[in-house]
């Protein structure tokens, strides 16, 4: 028997049709069921023109439409896509529940504060016109309050949050929503409502170089990755580190927008986990990380533009004329530190970067630089085609040492010796600083220690083929510390 008679399940990020809470729960719950994604425009028109995010999601939009089809057709219903709008969310949902006459619409929790707002506004205009709104848990293992204390307060610690999760976990939370057996509820399109999904240029986007690069899209991309990757996970701990290694599992675009159930993947971790695989339990740590900084961003909403700790508000950075051209150096990888360079022509170029370098880029801008960590999250924010706001305000605030279990303030990476360490040949940097490729590798990592003749074989000019150094790390940490001593005189940990 079902609940309603007629229901509208509203796609956000969680762009999948298989193991999707929210469309399991319409399913189950209504005799038909539409289904709808908005591309909206309150969240594009601050976007450029050129956007790889857009563009991912465009494709996997159009792959969730197939996948929909196919459902409705296995379960001999016809026509079963997608509606698709371009439009403001908070408008369009309400007249298009109006205009099928549904009795309640479903959608998975999304925890940041303007899709909050955002969802209070569709709530409301839904309630005023009779209709009720189901969300439910889908984008992480555990949400919101789910983990707590012994006190009944939220975790501001990873490890003892970790503990907590580990021991309260479940089969029952890494079990898949069996949407399948439900498709049978999969209503036929409207005629009226008819419509292929618009092109990128319609909803005023260009292409981007996303094809040119190894992101595939959609589900099937991710369950490509994913099959990939659980051939090598086992080297997971040993690879994930070094750059120029394929050790990551490069699904992190596809958690954002919900094209791979996190269950499906926490499940494959914690069952290679329970075997003793070093590499699998890193892995597992990781999506626990990532369940944590969710859950940070839910019950610390002030973390999205104020520091974790308020402590961290009185550091002072620097600002003016200079900082914007030490800012504009780092953005364009003109540092003159080639691993810090490096990373910032992959993440320019490709819209990924990886995490070693995502911390190392991080601390040598808030650290040696001295600019406001806020300055880099916003540049990931519009570089990042992973881009998830809880990872990035918690992997900026981390690094700026002002975050939840972040590093202390006196900890400050030497983007030398992290190069040495993580890509000890320097392929990495080979790769995207082709004009540093014939330096040795004793000297790439620091340009300015070459031999002269090392240079002029390399064809490189320091201060014209390549920047010389805009800072000195040395003296950059001295002032870090004295920078950061306000906060050692609020009372909080100092070195050894």
């Amino acid at each position: 028997m079902y609940l309603y008679d007629q229901g509208l399940m509203w796609f956000r990020r969680d762009l999948r049709a298989d193991d999707n809470a929210a469309l399991y729960h319409a399913l189950k719950s209504c005799r038909r069921v539409w289904c709808v994604f908005v591309f909206d425009t309150d969240i594009l028109e601050s976007l450029p023109r050129a956007d790889r995010r857009v563009e991912f999601i465009h494709a996997s939009v159009i792959e969730l439409d197939a996948r929909l089809r196919a459902l409705g057709l296995g379960a001999h219903r016809s026509n079963t896509g997608l509606i698709v709008r371009h439009a403001r969310a908070q408008e369009a949902i309400p007249a298009l529940a109006a205009q099928l006459r549904v009795q309640a619409v479903f959608a998975n929790h999304d925890d940041e504060p303007a899709a909050n707002a955002r969802d209070a506004q569709v709530r409301g205009q839904l309630a005023h016109a009779g209709t009720v709104f189901h969300g439910h848990k889908d984008h992480v293992i555990f949400e919101r309050r789910e983990v707590l204390t012994q006190a009944g307060h939220p975790y501001g610690v990873f490890t003892p949050y970790k503990n907590a999760w580990l021991k309260q976990l479940t089969p029952y939370d890494l079990k898949a929503y069996p949407v399948e057996r439900y498709a049978a509820s999969l209503a036929p399109m409207p005629q009226a409502l008819e419509s292929p999904i618009p092109g990128l240029s319609v909803i005023g986007f260009e292409s981007t170089n996303l094809s040119q690069l190894p992101i595939p899209t959609g589900a099937r991309g991710a369950q490509h990755l994913l099959e990939d990757f659980a051939d090598r996970i086992d080297r997971y701990e040993a690879t994930r580190n070094y750059p120029a290694v394929k050790g990551p599992s490069y699904l992190s675009v596809h958690l954002r927008f919900g094209t791979v159930s996190v269950r499906q993947l926490a499940s494959l971790a914690y069952r290679m986990h329970l075997q003793g695989m070093l590499g699998a339990s890193t892995w597992l740590s990781e999506l626990i990380w990532r369940d944590f900084y969710h859950q940070i961003l839910a019950n610390f909403p002030h973390v999205v533009d104020k520091a974790f700790k308020p402590e961290y508000e009185a550091v002072r950075f620097e600002h003016g004329a200079h900082a914007r051209a030490l800012f504009a150096a780092w953005c364009e990888g003109r540092t003159g530190f080639p691993l810090v360079d490096a990373a910032m022509a992959q993440i320019n170029r490709t819209g990924y970067m990886h995490n070693r370098l995502r911390m190392v880029v991080a601390s040598f801008l808030v650290k040696d630089l001295g600019i406001d960590w806020r300055w880099g999250e916003r540049y990931f924010a519009h570089h990042l085609i992973d881009f998830d706001l809880a990872a990035n305000n918690g992997g900026w605030q981390w690094a700026s040492s002002s975050g939840c279990d972040a590093q202390p303030w006196f900890r400050i990476f030497n983007p030398v010796t992290q190069s040495e360490k993580f890509d000890p040949q320097g392929k990495f940097i080979r790769r995207y600083l082709p004009q540093l490729a014939g330096l040795p590798d004793s000297a790439i990592h620091a340009p300015w220690t070459a031999k002269p003749l090392e240079l002029t074989s390399a064809g490189i000019e320091l201060g014209s083929t390549y920047p010389l150094p805009i800072v000195d790390h040395a003296l950059a940490r001295a002032r870090t510390l004295q920078r950061y001593a306000v906060v050692k005189k609020a009372g909080t940990a100092t070195p050894a």
